[in-house]
């Protein structure tokens, strides 16, 4: 429940924290006894504990669809992710993975730990995907093909520009976005909301974790494919990997601030898709990450401890932020507190000082009538 430390600092804390591990234990007992389901259930647990209890407070036919779009997904990105598949068998898993999707007796080994037991029993997957309305299934096989084919492609091709980045991104992110808004329209909750929305919804969250997860990510063994874009950090350094070393402080953490600010031009966006949505349970499905997401940024601007070790929002404000999210007057107020503090850390003498001030200002204006 978080560290002592924490919870002396904050100690108005506790009260959300209790609350929240009482929830998430509620979580747990609501599992499906169907043998499938309970498979995907369970190891949803294991492979996002903070996704799987957003996914539980969906109604039970969205909530299905969404287990199992996740899951096939993190089976994707676990082929992608794992260094030892050489290229001539991972390409062809990749593109054919919508394939395999259909396929109950398909299943590979690779990845560790919980995502090898995903990969090894995808079979409960699959089944569990074929007994889905139609429209679930065709939304579900149109993102994983195209996703597949997003991956296979930057398999090959190093993250040189800021195009490239925003491509990268779309394949892995915001091509979840588009799939999410299918799933919610096929349930007769939501009107279709635009691409250029649900892709920036999925954009803001992945960038966020791009740039929070440098140090883990670099130091990686083998060595890591880096997302980060050439067109940025070049800037700074000649290396990459020049980032995380103490006398290139001021250099990364202006690295850092850019990258932040790329960032923070898909807010306005994702507050749009927000205010769009009608159903309580999908709001807060994608309100909470969107919350969280502002929150990291602000905490990782302007701070070299991003290449020193973690920087993560506190639990018990995480504990908050899932129990307070219930309306867009909720979203509005906390997208203008955190961008209000961030405002504050912002260098005079920073090289994109300007441009990030210029967000916050966009992203306030849009929050401040419902914030005040």
């Amino acid at each position: 429940m978080g560290s002592i430390g924490a919870l002396l600092k904050h100690p108005e804390d506790v009260p959300a924290l209790v609350r929240m591990k009482i929830a998430q234990t509620h979580a747990l007992k609501q599992i499906p006894s169907e043998p499938d389901l309970a498979f995907c259930f369970t190891v949803l647990q294991r492979v996002s504990r903070s996704f799987a209890f957003v996914i539980q407070q969906l109604g039970p036919e969205l909530r299905n669809a969404v287990c199992i779009f996740y899951l096939v997904l993190r089976g994707l990105d676990t082929v992608e992710d794992d260094t030892s598949i050489p290229l001539d068998t991972k390409l062809p898993i990749l593109k054919a993975f919508y394939k395999h999707i259909c396929d109950p007796s398909w299943h590979f080994s690779c990845g560790v730990k919980d995502y090898k037991e995903l990969m090894e029993k995808f079979h409960h997957v699959s089944t569990t995907f074929l007994r889905l309305e139609k429209g679930y299934q065709e939304a579900i096989e149109e993102i994983t093909k195209r996703m597949g084919a997003g991956m296979a492609k930057f398999i090959c091709k190093e993250v040189e520009s800021v195009k490239d980045y925003d491509e990268y991104c779309h394949y892995v992110a915001g091509l979840v976005g588009y799939g999410l808004s299918r799933l919610f329209h096929a349930a007769k909750l939501e009107d279709l909301q635009p691409d250029s929305l649900s892709n920036s919804m999925g954009l803001f969250l992945q960038k966020t974790n791009i740039i929070r997860d440098y140090l883990e990510d670099i130091n990686e063994i083998p060595a890591p494919r880096m997302f980060w874009p050439r067109e940025i950090w070049a800037k700074y350094v000649s290396r990459l990997e020049d980032l995380k070393e103490e006398e290139r402080s001021k250099e990364a953490v202006q690295c850092l601030n850019e990258m932040v600010t790329n960032a923070l031009k898909h807010a306005n966006d994702c507050l749009k898709y927000l205010s769009d949505l009608r159903d309580p349970a999908i709001f807060r499905f994608c309100a909470i990450p969107q919350i969280m997401a502002i929150g990291t940024l602000e905490r990782c601007y302007n701070n070299i401890e991003v290449f020193r070790g973690v920087v993560k929002i506190r639990r018990g404000l995480t504990a908050k932020i899932m129990e307070r999210t219930n309306t867009m007057a909720d979203v509005y107020g906390a997208f203008f507190d955190f961008s209000r503090s961030l405002a504050s850390k912002v260098p005079k003498d920073d090289p994109n000082a300007r441009a990030t001030l210029n967000y916050i200002d966009d992203i306030q204006r849009t929050c401040k009538p419902m914030a005040c």
